[in-house]
């Protein structure tokens, strides 16, 4: 193979993964904890961008489990968006990434 040849290829899958990387923002991943009373949504490029709190969650004398079930439903929310980042990352590389560097 010959060194010009072998630039293109890298160029042309450097332009891919750039365009895969790109369309992160519009993956939509979400999940739920404290059976549904928080929710979380946020994209594949890591980014949080919803928190729904269901009002009956929201007793003052519960607030250290409001916090843990928030925490756990970001982090669930976080780990999806992880795994949709590989899968979009991962077609360009040919499966050939381990973490998704956003």
């Amino acid at each position: 193979m010959d060194m010009q040849r072998m630039m293109r290829q890298a160029q042309k899958m450097q332009k891919q993964l750039a365009d895969a990387q790109d369309r992160l923002a519009d993956i939509e991943v979400s999940a739920s904890a404290g059976g549904g009373m928080v929710k979380v949504i946020g994209t594949a490029d890591m980014q949080i961008t919803s928190i729904t709190i269901d009002p009956d969650a929201l007793d003052p004398e519960d607030i250290e489990i409001i916090q843990d079930t928030i925490v756990a439903a970001v982090n669930e929310c976080l780990s999806s968006a992880q795994e949709a980042a590989n899968q979009q990352l991962g077609a360009v590389t040919g499966g050939k990434i381990g973490r998704a560097h956003v």
